[in-house]
């Protein structure tokens, strides 16, 4: 979501007025875990706030992030201290090089086809040292959460050059995995407001295991929200901590 919403230099500037690092759970989140790792990949790592924390809290590793935005790449380069990398996963190799990869902010999303999702899975298990893991989310199509993202529910931040609104309207009809919606920018002082059309992908937990188990990554850890309940039906989030195996499999 975020590389197709904020590819401008201009919405790339107020991605993190509307994602602050204190507000983002996924933060909460994948931090300690990043912590623990001595070699980490973000991909689709935006304006590179996480690993950008996990350097400021004493990190002493590898921290690399990979973005196919140079407007977002051009936030996290005022970043120091991290290794930011233009491209994404069908554009780089690594071989065994990572204890632990993160997508972050919804960023499997983005992946539509089937096609897409294998290929990055695949990249991934490569890039992974065996016993590595992979963390990430993506949102539980049960809980429907494009209903809400309606112009009846914007968003309002205030920045050092004043107030900007988004809202987000959803195109109909939609079957409920490939979610196509125009998000609309306006502020007091532009002449005219700025739009951005994106599509996400919302895949089940059972296909999302598939793609996982093809790709010779195992589930280790699957969780329903941010507080590690267990997931269901109703759960708002598939957050999903994969692994390379340590060995072979026969």
């Amino acid at each position: 979501m975020v590389d197709r919403l904020f590819a401008e230099p201009w919405l790339a500037e107020l991605y993190d007025l509307w994602s602050p690092a204190e507000r983002r759970e996924d933060f909460g989140f994948y931090l300690p875990m990043v912590m623990s790792a001595s070699r980490v990949l973000d991909v689709g790592c935006g304006t590179g706030e996480l690993l950008a924390m996990a350097r400021r809290a004493g990190h002493a590793g590898r921290l690399c992030g990979l973005d196919p935005a140079d407007a977002m790449l051009a936030q996290a380069r005022r970043r120091p201290g991290v290794d930011w990398m233009l491209g994404d996963l069908t554009t780089v190799t690594w071989d065994q090089e990572f204890d632990l990869i993160v997508m972050s902010g919804h960023a499997f999303q983005v992946l539509l086809g089937d096609d897409e999702i294998r290929a990055a899975l695949a990249a991934i298990r490569s890039a992974l040292v065996p016993g590595g893991r992979f963390a990430f989310e993506t949102r539980n199509p049960p809980a429907r959460t494009w209903e809400r993202w309606t112009p009846e529910h914007p968003v309002e931040v205030t920045g050092p050059t004043g107030t900007f609104r988004m809202e987000h309207q959803v195109e109909l009809p939609t079957d409920g995995e490939l979610v196509s919606f125009t998000t609309t920018f306006s502020s007091p002082g532009w002449h005219r407001p700025q739009t951005s059309r994106s599509t996400l992908r919302f895949l089940d937990a059972g296909p999302l295991a598939g793609f996982l188990a093809d790709a010779g990554l195992d589930i280790a850890e699957q969780y329903g929200d941010w507080d590690r309940q267990p997931l269901t039906e109703a759960s708002p989030e598939i957050i999903t901590i994969a692994a390379r195996p340590t060995a072979a499999r026969p």
